[in-house]
């Protein structure tokens, strides 16, 4: 592992180069990773803590920007859910590798109105909404059968039937408080230009140390 080195040189970061409001810019840049036929553009590192303040990361999905947050989906009663609950702050992690791109986001946590996770639940495939009922997120499953004979149930019980929204299932929003754009270039001095949120709305720029 120690031999495996990539260069970066694929582009600059430039504090001329970008928006002043962090959201605009990272809308911009998730278009280009669109375009760029980036696989899975919108998979991020999600980072949580629990009591014990030992973190733990997944990767996760995001479904949407809005109000200035950022929005995903997940089982309330979940051990991330569970630790959002306790402990309402998290850090995400965006990496376009072929375009040698990063961003780092953390913020406060809160979650989404019923309505709105309701909305979002009735857009799903039908086999994604059974899937949210059939999995107790996290908790231990005996064998895989276990869980494929609770899916056939759930099949059976809502067939020609609209399925309801599970009551511990649910939208979060991270409303950030700092944004970090990173873009590599060569000789590992990489480009990091840091947001962070002031009063009033406004956000202060900085450039970090690679």
């Amino acid at each position: 592992m120690k031999d495996l080195r990539e260069n970066y040189s694929k582009g600059e970061l430039l504090e001329t180069m970008i928006d002043k409001n962090p959201i605009v810019q990272f809308q911009q840049w998730f278009d280009e990773a669109v375009k760029e036929k980036i696989p899975e553009p919108n998979a991020f590192i999600l980072s949580t803590a629990m009591v014990d303040f030992k973190p733990s990361a997944r990767v996760m999905l995001l479904k949407g920007v809005e109000n200035n947050s950022f929005v995903f989906f997940t089982n309330y009663e979940s051990r991330k859910g569970k630790e959002l609950t306790w402990n309402p702050y998290a850090a995400m992690v965006f990496l376009w590798l072929p375009m040698q791109r990063q961003i780092r986001i953390e913020g406060r946590v809160e979650k989404i109105s019923t309505e709105e996770s309701q909305n979002y639940f009735r857009s799903r495939p039908r086999e994604s909404q059974l899937g949210a009922w059939c999995s107790a997120q996290s908790s231990v499953l005996k064998n895989r059968s276990e869980l494929d004979n609770k899916y056939a149930d759930l099949e059976k019980k809502y067939e020609g039937k609209e399925i309801p929204k599970p009551p511990y299932w649910g939208g979060f929003k991270v409303i950030p408080s700092s944004i970090e754009l990173w873009q590599g270039r060569a000789s590992r001095l990489h480009d990091r230009l840091r947001y962070t949120f002031m009063n009033e709305g406004d956000w202060k720029l900085e450039r970090l140390s690679p």
